[in-house]
Formats: structure tokens, sequence, C-alpha cells
């Protein structure tokens, strides 16, 4: 028997309020009582969420009647026993200006379907149609997502157009987010297939011609890399086209992958405008999160851990690979900006030194392995707190230098012939080109080091175990002399130091981190007290502290006064010497 498609009807309708009504018909529901739920934690952002907590009103009816639907656990509820076509209606507010929810206000409506979109248990595998509906204030609103407008339908979308949209399966359904409004719109092809960039916020001046060229490059070389041969984007196995969606904010980063397409937040000030022609860091920046999310479209949308094969959206998915999937993407993003000519070598190699310094500065990194990073992910990577630069490891950050280390490795014993991309497209071949089309299969957590000797040669078991199990720095100078580059450590500042990082808080320092084992430690602050005053002189910025420090010599004690909570302390703390803990890379 032929399944029925699970229709669902998106409506922005209160966007004072920031509300969605959604509704959904289900022609068979189970005749014993339908579950519907919605995802605990969506793909790509490891922390239960809680999304089912923004359903404000829900309800079923059968034949005209009223359906008694009823709680059954966090994220889940059952409708009673009916025959005939089921529907449900629910209210869902969206106020969460972020990667990972859902936002609707007069000026634009964007969702993630992990967030609107209840799931039928037991029908999981249906097709899906989705028709959008525009709010009633709209003018001149379009619709942008990479998800395919339905086809044979009176109600069909038109591309960009409000209407029906499909999906094969719930799976997909929630892997294409929506954004509406009248966005700034750009689009490019790359290897013969259709981008778009839509820029959603107030944006004078954005160079969209510049922007465009740049992510082209980025596209282009992700695409040979994996396909030397046939440059076939992967997107292809599910979209015609891939879409970037950037939200820009005052102050705002991040990103968040999609089989598809992509949801990015930037700051107004990352973006370039037209007439300036430098490329500062903070576009660098935005341009490496493209390049990061990009490469997700192949490195964790479709070749996955086993653990992600299929995702189980109810509960915490626990791998200890994320060092790979998080890892080796934070490796090639900014190595594809370099490859792609966007950025040049001097360049290139202050961002790595960069990253390089971050993950040295943490005293975590010898408490934990990237490997439990990874799975410890749900309770702490995304829970951090004070304490966390002395108790965790960065799977992202000490995992691309754990890409880099092993990339120079192989390219070392294999005398140039091979290298990491040898490694990537075979996980692409074997993991991932036909994931979408019936293969399904994951990276088993002890794959890595075989993989990595069939694409290569190389045995990197013991540089594998040392560095992801274990918690070793990643011998970085001797591996990177074999590529010609040296390596070499500088003092961040010659002013001593209380080795504390700070924040200002409206115009006062806050101890943000109390370094283990520094000189803050050893006096007795710790993170949260206020910083008043270092013998006598008052400290008001970041700025104002380094320059009182550096008055001083390391030996040297000064008397500290901090408030903790509403209560004046005094410390005194002995000077150190700053660390040379800034690393400093140049071509041999």
């Amino acid at each position: 028997m032929k399944t029925e498609p699970i229709l669902y009807s998106l409506t922005p309708y209160d966007p004072a309020g920031h509300r969605f009504r959604i509704e959904m018909r289900i022609a068979r529901p189970d005749p014993e009582g339908q579950e519907l739920r919605l995802p605990a934690w969506i793909p790509g952002s490891y922390l239960i969420r809680d999304f089912s907590r923004q359903i404000e009103t829900i309800n079923a009816r059968c034949s005209g009647k009223a359906v008694a639907i009823t709680k059954t656990g966090n994220h889940s509820w059952r409708c009673a026993p009916c025959k005939g076509t089921l529907h449900v209606e629910y209210i869902v507010y969206a106020w969460d200006l972020s990667v990972r929810g859902a936002h609707f206000d007069e000026t634009h409506a964007f969702f993630n379907g992990t967030s609107v979109f209840l799931c039928p248990t037991g029908l999981e595998t249906s097709r899906c149609l989705l028709h959008l509906h525009p709010p009633a204030h709209a003018r001149n609103w379009k619709v942008y997502t990479s998800l395919p407008v339905a086809t044979g339908r009176s109600a069909a979308a038109r591309r960009h157009g409000f209407g029906l949209y499909e999906a094969p399966d719930y799976d997909a359904l929630i892997d294409h987010p929506v954004e509406m409004g009248t966005p700034q719109v750009a689009r490019f092809t790359a290897c013969g297939a259709e981008h778009e960039l839509v820029f959603t916020g107030v944006l004078p001046n954005l160079d969209l011609k510049r922007i465009t060229a740049d992510v082209k490059k980025i596209c282009e070389s992700q695409i040979a890399l994996f396909e030397p041969s046939t440059l076939r984007a992967p997107f292809l196995d599910s979209a015609d086209r891939y879409v970037f969606m950037t939200m820009v904010v005052g102050d705002g980063y991040g990103g968040l992958e999609h089989r598809s397409s992509t949801a990015l937040m930037a700051s107004r000030r990352d973006l370039p405008t037209i007439g300036r022609s430098e490329a500062g860091e903070a576009y660098q920046n935005f341009l490496g999160l493209v390049s990061h999310e990009y490469f997700h479209t192949w490195n964790v949308k479709r070749i996955k851990p086993a653990a992600f094969a299929p995702y189980d959206l109810s509960r915490e998915n626990h791998t200890r690979l994320l060092w790979v999937f998080e890892g080796f993407t934070s490796y090639y993003d900014d190595l594809m900006l370099l490859r792609s000519g966007v950025i040049d070598q001097k360049t290139y190699l202050a961002r790595l030194a960069k990253t390089i310094s971050a993950v040295h500065r943490g005293p975590g990194r010898f408490k934990q392995s990237t490997a439990d990073s990874s799975f410890d992910a749900w309770t702490r990577f995304y829970k951090q707190d004070e304490n966390s630069p002395n108790a965790l490891v960065s799977y992202y950050a000490k995992g691309s230098l754990i890409a880099a280390g092993l990339d120079m490795l192989i390219r070392r014993e294999s005398q140039g012939q091979k290298s990491l991309d040898d490694v990537m497209r075979l996980m692409w071949t074997r993991y991932g080109r036909d994931f979408y089309q019936g293969g399904g299969a994951g990276i088993a957590e002890d794959a890595m080091p075989g993989l990595v000797q069939e694409a290569t040669g190389v045995d990197a078991s013991d540089f594998i175990a040392r560095h992801t199990e274990g918690v070793e720095d990643v011998p970085l100078e001797s591996l990177l002399a074999s590529q010609g580059i040296s390596l070499s450590w500088k003092p961040v500042s010659d002013a001593p130091t209380l080795d504390v990082r700070t924040r200002v808080v409206q115009n006062e320092v806050q101890l943000a981190t109390v370094y283990e084992g520094g000189a803050g430690h050893e006096a007795g602050l710790s993170a949260g007290d206020v910083l008043v005053a270092v013998d006598g002189l008052r400290v008001t910025r970041d700025t104002n502290l380094e320059q009182i420090l550096a008055s001083y010599q390391a030996g040297q004690t000064v008397t500290l006064h901090v408030f903790r909570r509403d209560e004046l302390r005094k410390f005194d703390a002995l000077l150190r010497p700053s660390a040379p803990t800034e690393c400093v890379l140049s071509v041999e």
C-alpha cells in the first residue's frame, strides 16, 4: 500500500508575538493512537535544546471531532485513537535569534525544522509536503531554502515563492532551514552548481560582488578536493542548489551545517562594504566560517560517525570522533582560504599560529583528551563555565592541530606523494558519496588509523593514539620544520602578568578565568571577582590594567583589591613574567 505523504502547513501569523501556526495532516494515523515527537536537539549542535518548550498550544481533530492529545514525555505527545485523517494544529513561539532555532518579527522569518515540525512516530520514512504561507503583513517577501519545490501539484511553489515544497522523509524535511523576507541576495555557479548568498539584516552598502567572488573560489576549491575528476557538488543528491543564509547583527558569530545549505550569523562590521579594499581579520573570519560550514557538506553531513547513522534526536548521540568531524573541518576551513587564493601564505600562517597559541594557553589540554572532549560535548563542551580553560580541551581547535600534524606526518613519511587529502577522499567515496542513496553507513569509532594507512600507506596509529586518546601536544615544531616552516614562541606582553583572563562589564574589570597555577590563582583570586585597584590605583578597563602592571617587574608583589559579590577583599600577588605562549610561524 502506498503511504500517503504527511502534509505540514506553516504560517507566520503574529509578528509582534513571534508565533508560527503549524498544521499537520496524517492520512493514516496509528490506530492505537498516534505518537508525535519533536527533536530534543539539532544535528551539528551537541546539546539537548528542549525545543518542545516553545510549543504554546496543541490540539487535534478527526472527522470534525476533537481528539484528546496527552503529553507523554519532555518531547512527545500521544493522540487518542481515531478513524480517518488526523489533523494536528499547534503554535510555536519563535524568538530565538540563533542559527539553531526559529525567529520571526515584522522584518523576516527563519526556522530550522527541528524547532517546528513534529514527527509522527512510525511514519519517519513517509514523504513530507510543506505548504508555506506568507504572513498577512508581508510585502514582496520571498522564500529562501534548499528544500525542493513540490512537483506535479496545483499548489506547488515556484522558486523563492510561497506554496508547496517536498522532502523524501522527515530527516530531509528538518535538514533544510527556511528564510523568508526581503534579504540581499547574490548568486553564482561553482563547478556548474548553483549557489545563493542570502543576507538578512540592516546592511548599508554591502559589497556583495566581492563576497560572491571570494565564496565562489572557496566552493570550487572544496569541490575539486573531494571530486577532482567529476567536479560534482555533493548537495546535488538532495537539492538543485546550495544556500548560504546569513543573519547579520551588531555582534554575533556562528554557523550550523545542513545537507544543502547553512545558517550563519555574522557581525555587521565583519562584512566588506563597497569602496573599502582591505581584507581585515574580521572578514577573513567570516570567510573562514563560510568555508567551515561548506566543508561540512561532505564531512559530517554525508561522511558521518556510525553513532550518527542515523541520528536519534530524542537523546544524546555520543561519539569519540568529533575531533575528526569538527577538528578536520576546522583545519581545512582556513587551508581552503589559502588554496583558493582568498588569503596568502603569510596570512594563513598567522591564522594557524593563532590557533596554536589558543590551544597552548589552556591548561585543560593536559587533563582531557580530544576523544574525551568529543564524547563529553553534550555535558561539558557546550556547557562551559569560568573554569573550562583549566579543565577542557576543544575538539575543534586541538582537533585542527591533530589534522595539521597528521597531514604533515603523511607528507613527510610518503615523501610528498600522499596527504590528508587522500584520507578525506577515501572517506568520501566509501562513506559519504552515496549516503543519501541508501548507503547510510558511518565510520566506526576505531576506524581512523586503518583508513589513514589504506589511503596513504602511512601507519599513523601511534600518532593518533597519543594525540586523541592521550593528552600529548602535537609535535608541530618538528612536523612544520619538515615542510620548511619554523615555529617559535614569544611572550604575549613584556609586562608581568597575573595569569588571568578579564572582561569589561559596565567599565569594571571582571575576572573571567583565573588560570590554574598562575599568579592570580596562587594569590587567591577567583573568576567573577571585580578588580578594583592595584596598589591603590583604580582599574577601569583591560588596557588600564596592562598599563599599571607594566610599571612593575616580575618577582614584585602587588596588593589587589577586588569585590567578590558585594564584599571588598584584599590579596597580595607575586607577579610573574609573561609566559612565551604566542606562537610565531615563518617560512624558512
